[in-house]
């Protein structure tokens, strides 16, 4: 498998408040049974695709199963149930402190690319690329790695679904996939992520195309919007999406800066 390490921000609080946002959950009454169940479905999406896992996302588990097992039961000291306290109470509160802090995160975001547009460094080639895309409202959000993660689940069930299995070996390269959506993108702006995986019935070859993805934003050739939230995931251009390009980008993180100051 190859494993791709990318600097994901987001941590243990940003998937519960997504899975929160994502079924319209009232924060103060958080159906723990469902959240620890899907939010152990997305560690083992994570797992799958051997993103590094962190600490602090185990953690999670680990408090959410404990939450479960309280609210489950009986709490002999309390005399009536207006006397027991939540079990869920520390984790709302938590869970509101961290959502008023990345909403300050994002308003000092949002001023800050304003004040980029007063003071533009983006290369010509970036410009050039940016012009070609289709109004910038269409593309308002940011996706998430676990919008990502939600598009791959979604690919992963929307498969035929095969009774008998045959035993099979399939080699696929990360590489081969990159050139599939290198070619997926021939004449277009943006692609769908379901689209680039929609002919794809084994699923190694979803997989590994979704570690492609990853790869290409690492590199930083691709970023991923959406038109709405928890729409569909777009895989938009950054700069040009040729092989060449993508071979020679990979080389030089491989290289690093040391080392391309050697071979000048």
């Amino acid at each position: 498998m190859y494993q791709i390490k990318l600097p994901v921000f987001e941590g243990p609080f940003d998937l519960l408040l997504y899975l929160i946002r994502k079924n319209e959950i009232d924060i103060y009454d958080i159906p723990i049974a469902q959240i620890t169940r899907e939010y152990l479905e997305y560690i083992e999406l994570m797992k799958m695709l051997d993103l590094e896992v962190a600490g602090e996302f185990i953690e999670m588990v680990a408090t959410l199963i404990l939450i479960k097992a309280r609210m489950l039961l009986p709490n002999p000291e309390a005399e009536d149930l207006e006397e027991m306290e939540d079990p869920r109470r520390k984790l709302t509160l938590q869970l509101l402190e961290y959502k008023r802090f990345k909403e300050v995160a994002g308003e000092l975001e949002t001023l800050e690319s304003e004040r980029r547009q007063y003071f533009p460094r983006a290369s010509a080639e970036r410009k050039r690329v940016l012009k070609s895309l289709p109004d910038e409202e269409e593309f308002t959000i940011d996706a998430t790695l676990f919008d990502l993660l939600s598009a791959f689940k979604t690919a992963l069930d929307n498969m035929p679904k095969i009774t008998v299995h045959k035993v099979k070996s399939i080699k696929v390269k990360l590489e081969d996939q990159v050139r599939h959506i290198v070619d997926c993108f021939e004449g277009k702006n943006y692609l769908l992520f379901s689209e680039v995986v929609r002919e794809m019935s084994e699923k190694i070859y979803i997989i590994v195309t979704f570690m492609a993805v990853l790869d290409m934003m690492k590199l930083g050739m691709i970023t991923t919007k959406q038109s709405d939230i928890f729409g569909e995931v777009r895989l938009v251009p950054l700069t040009e999406i040729t092989m060449s390009r993508y071979l020679s980008m990979r080389e030089a993180l491989e290289v690093g800066p040391e080392g391309a100051a050697e071979a000048q």
